[in-house]
C-alpha cells in the first residue's frame, strides 16, 4: 500500500492546533511527556553510541581530510540551516502573560533549557559522526542507520520513537508561541481583532491557533523540510538580531517618551498635574525638568567645570582633568556608534563570507568592518549607559549582563549565519516579508493603537500604571 507522506504530515500538523486549544497547563503536560521521551531517546543514543564508538575505535573520525572537510564556512553554513532547532526558546518568552512570576521564571527557564539542549545536541552529534563517516550517512535517517551499520537493528525502533516524539515536541513548541504573537499584534491594531479573541474557559487564543495550524499545514504540503528549515532559521536569526540591537538601544538611548493607551488618559492627567504642581527643588526648577534627556542643554560636548542641575551630565574622567559628556551629546554619540557598529558587522561578515571577491577588496572591506566593529565596542564601553534604563519598562526583572560585548557578539554571529544561508531561502523569505509589508500598509498602519496613543515621559509610566490599578503590558 502506498502512503502519501505529505498528506500524512499535513493531517498530523492540522491535528496539533486542536490539541493546543486546551489550557496552557494541559498543553505543557503533553509537551513534557513527549519531551521526556525525546530526551530519553537522545540519552540512549549517547550512552549506547558512545559504547560502540569506544569499542570500534571511532571510525568516523579517521578521515584523511580532517575534521573540517568543507572548512569553517561549511560548518557555519550548516549551523545556519539547523538554527531552527533553537526556536523553542523564544516561545518561552512568548507565553510570558501566562507565567506566574515571569521576571524570575523566564530567565531561569530559558537558560536551563538552552544549556540542557545544547549539551544533548552536541553529544549526539559527536557520537553519530564518530560512528559513521559523514559521507556514508543516510541523509534521511542518519542516527538509526548509524546503529544499523553496526548490527544493532533493534535500536532503530527506539530511535524512531524518539524521532516521532521529537517531531511532536518541535511542532507543539513552534505552534504554541505564534498564536500569542498574532494575539498581541491584534491587540495593537496591526491585525484584525479576529486574532485577539480568547476563549473564556481555557484562556487560549483559539482562532489564532487554528489559523496558525492551517497555514503551517499548507506550507508543509507544498515545501520540503530543507526549504522550511531555511525559512524558519532566517526568521529566528532575524528576531534574535533585532533583540540584540534593541538591548543596545534601550541601554544607551532609551526613548524619552512612551506611548500609552488613551484609556489611561485620566491617570495620565492626574500624574501630569501632580508633577506640574510639585514645588520647585532648586532655584525655582521643577522636578519634571530632570526627567529624560536634556534637549535644552547648551553645554559643550566635552568640557571642564561644575555639574549644572538643569543639565544632566555623564561624568567621564580622562587621564588628565575631569572631562564631562553632557546627556544630549552622549545620546547622539551612542546612537551613531550603534549604527556604525551594525554597518561594520554587515561589512565584515559579507566580505568574510564572499570568497569570490578579489583579495584586495575582500581584505579591505574586512578591515573597514573590523575597525568599525572594534571602535563601536570601545566607545560604547567607555561611555555611560543611560540612567533611564532603570525606569523604562518593567523594573526589578532580569537585566542582560556584559553590555555591550554580549549584544555585539550576538549581532556578529547571527548576521554571519544569516549571510551563509542560500539565495533561494532569502528569496522565499523576502516574499513572506513583502506580504507582511502589504498587511501593514493596507491595514496595520491605519488601525494601529498608536494612532490614539498618548505619549508620556518614560519616568512617569510606572506611576501612571500604579495610579490606574493596572500593570505595564
Amino acid at each position: 500500500m502506498c502512503v502519501d507522506k505529505s498528506s500524512v504530515y499535513v493531517k498530523f500538523v492540522l491535528s496539533l492546533p486542536f490539541t493546543l486549544r486546551i489550557q496552557l497547563l494541559q498543553s505543557m503536560l503533553a509537551q513534557a511527556i513527549v519531551t521526556t521521551a525525546n530526551v530519553c531517546a537522545m540519552i540512549f543514543v549517547i550512552v549506547v553510541g558512545g559504547y560502540l564508538g569506544f569499542k570500534t575505535g571511532w571510525a568516523g573520525y579517521e578521515l584523511p581530510v580532517g575534521y573540517f572537510p568543507y572548512g569553517v564556512d561549511g560548518m557555519l553554513a550548516g549551523s545556519a540551516t539547523v538554527f531552527f532547532a533553537y526556536i523553542g526558546f523564544d516561545s518561552v518568552a512568548s507565553t510570558a502573560e501566562e507565567v506566574k512570576n515571569p521576571q524570575r521564571d523566564l530567565p531561569l527557564g530559558i537558560g536551563a533549557s538552552l544549556s540542557i539542549c545544547c549539551t544533548l545536541y552536541m553529544l549526539v552529534s559527536i557520537v553519530i559522526v564518530g560512528l559513521v563517516p559523514y559521507y556514508a550517512m543516510d541523509p534521511d535517517t542518519p542516527i538509526s542507520s548509524a546503529f544499523t551499520s553496526h548490527g544493532m537493528k533493534w535500536a532503530a525502533y527506539i530511535i524512531t520513537l524518539g524521532a516521532f516524539t521529537a517531531l511532536c515536541s518541535t511542532l507543539m513548541g513552534s505552534l504554541l508561541p505564534q498564536p500569542r504573537i498574532l494575539m498581541a499584534m491584534a491587540r495593537d491594531g496591526l491585525l484584525p481583532s479576529f486574532f485577539s479573541d480568547v476563549n473564556r474557559r481555557t484562556q487560549v487564543p483559539v482562532k489564532s491557533t487554528i489559523v496558525t495550524g492551517i497555514i503551517a499545514a499548507t506550507l508543509a504540503f507544498f515545501m520540503d523540510v530543507e526549504q522550511l528549515a531555511g525559512m524558519v532559521s532566517v526568521g529566528t536569526l532575524l528576531a534574535f538580531t533585532m533583540v540584540a540591537i534593541s538591548v543596545l538601544i534601550l541601554r544607551y538611548v532609551p526613548p524619552d517618551e512612551v506611548p500609552l493607551p488613551s484609556s489611561l488618559q485620566e491617570s495620565i492627567d492626574i500624574v501630569s498635574l501632580r508633577y506640574s504642581n510639585s514645588p520647585p527643588d532648586i532655584e525655582g526648577e521643577n522636578p519634571k525638568d530632570h526627567v529624560g534627556t536634556s534637549k535644552d542643554c547648551t553645554q559643550p560636548l566635552l568640557g571642564k567645570g561644575t555639574v549644572l542641575v538643569g543639565c544632566p551630565l555623564i561624568v567621564k574622567r580622562a587621564a588628565k582633568g575631569d572631562y564631562r559628556l553632557n546627556e544630549d551629546n552622549r545620546r547622539k554619540v551612542a546612537g551613531w556608534t550603534i549604527m556604525l557598529t551594525c554597518i561594520g558587522v554587515l561589512l565584515l561578515t559579507s566580505a568574510a563570507s564572499n570568497v569570490g571577491l578579489p583579495s584586495f577588496l575582500r581584505f579591505t572591506l574586512c578591515g573597514i568592518g573590523g575597525i568599525l566593529l572594534l571602535s563601536g565596542l570601545v566607545v560604547l564601553n567607555c561611555i555611560d549607559q543611560d540612567d533611564a534604563r532603570h525606569s523604562f519598562g518593567h523594573s526589578g526583572g532580569f537585566i542582560c549582563p556584559f553590555i555591550p560585548l554580549l549584544p555585539i557578539a550576538c549581532i556578529l554571529i547571527n548576521v554571519y549565519l544569516l549571510i551563509n544561508l542560500g539565495a533561494a531561502t532569502w528569496t522565499r523569505v523576502s516574499i513572506w516579508l513583502l506580504v507582511g509589508v502589504f498587511v501593514y500598509a493596507f491595514y496595520g498602519r491605519t488601525h494601529s493603537s498608536l494612532m490614539d496613543a498618548v505619549y508620556v515621559p518614560a519616568a512617569q509610566v510606572d506611576e501612571i500604571y500604579l495610579n490606574s490599578g493596572n500593570s505595564p503590558a
